[in-house]
């Protein structure tokens, strides 16, 4: 059996639960708002990160590696790494949300838990310039795509979707970026992320920025 120790409003987690709930994979979720399920988690992983997959007491780090390992050992009718060079698209996009936005949307977000005697202004018109130039550069690679790469759904889209939900609630997506825009709202609308996005309604309070009265 599959236990996946993650958080519901963990944009990471989410990741890793959208495949899950596309191909229906029984797993048991071990929510570490659960008691015990911290200390587990820290037994098996002394790094701490989550996601963190057991798969029959064997552990598996890091998101994008859990969901190829899924595809390799628990595979379903969705698969999210094509085979041969459309592999490299869809990795490449995958570090681009992990990376460019994800990444510069999680600066602006520990800027915000540290405080305000420890805010950083520069900081975070730094990571809100760099999140602008990704969506502008995202905005143009999506004209005529309705997923991330041509392929179809795949690990590239399970980036996107907290990525980008989460980005533009930090920073929004401009009006103008009318393809960025359409692909955020068609990943939300999808079943496996909606479910992902219903099951963290109840923690939007611990949001540090304040949560938009949207999504």
């Amino acid at each position: 059996m599959l236990e996946l120790f993650a958080h519901p409003f963990s944009s990471y987690c989410w990741k890793v639960l959208i495949p899950l709930y596309e191909n229906a994979t029984p797993f048991t979720y071990r929510s570490l708002e659960e008691p015990g399920a911290g200390a587990e988690l820290a037994r098996l992983w002394p790094i701490g990160k989550f996601p963190l997959l057991v798969d029959n007491g064997t552990p598996m780090m890091e998101s994008s590696v859990i969901i190829e390992y899924l595809q390799r050992h628990h595979p379903g009718p969705v698969r999210f790494i094509p085979e041969g060079d459309a592999a490299l698209e869809v990795r490449m996009l995958d570090r681009i949300f992990d990376n460019h936005v994800m990444g510069q949307m999680q600066r602006v977000v520990a800027d915000a838990l540290r405080g305000p005697e420890r805010h950083d202004p520069v900081e975070v018109e730094e990571a809100k310039a760099a999140l602008q130039k990704s969506y502008a550069w995202l905005d143009g690679w999506l004209e005529g795509r309705e997923w991330a790469v041509a392929s179809g759904f795949s690990l590239a889209d399970c980036a996107a979707a907290p990525a980008l939900f989460y980005a533009d609630w930090v920073d929004p997506i401009p009006e103008a970026m009318v393809n960025l825009k359409a692909y955020r709202a068609r990943l939300l609308a999808r079943s496996s992320v909606a479910r992902a996005v219903d099951e963290a309604r109840p923690y939007r309070p611990y949001f540090p920025l304040g949560a938009p009265d949207r999504d």
